[in-house]
């Protein structure tokens, strides 16, 4: 007999009306979390979990997304099985004009600063 069909997929995002600066800077303030949205820029495009270059087990990952979705950073998604995360960039743009374009201007001249 076959397995009746599962609902598609949903993850909960918040209405970034809803979400405050001290929730997004919080969340841009761990090193790995900046990583995460750093690679999001960079790579241009919606990237899966996997993709990601961190140096932190797959179950802490799964957490920094958490704590960026829930700050309002990142839209996640299920394509197939594979969880997609997208930058909310434009949307950021709007709630906090400038500040993400600066947090990522900032870590680039940090790394810079570090090579």
């Amino acid at each position: 007999m076959a397995r009746p069909r599962a609902a598609a997929r949903t993850v909960e995002h918040p209405d970034l009306t809803q979400v405050s600066l001290q929730q997004v800077l919080e969340a841009l303030a761990d090193p790995v979390r900046r990583m995460v949205v750093s690679q999001l820029v960079r790579a241009g495009e919606d990237l899966s979990c996997g993709t990601f270059a961190a140096p932190v087990s797959l179950s802490t990952l799964t957490h920094h997304f958490n704590v960026l979705r829930g700050a309002g950073l990142i839209r996640q998604y299920y394509v197939g099985t594979t969880k997609m995360n997208a930058l909310r960039t434009g949307e950021m743009e709007k709630r906090f004009p400038g500040l993400l374009s600066a947090v990522m201007a900032a870590c680039a001249a940090e790394a810079a600063g570090a090579a």
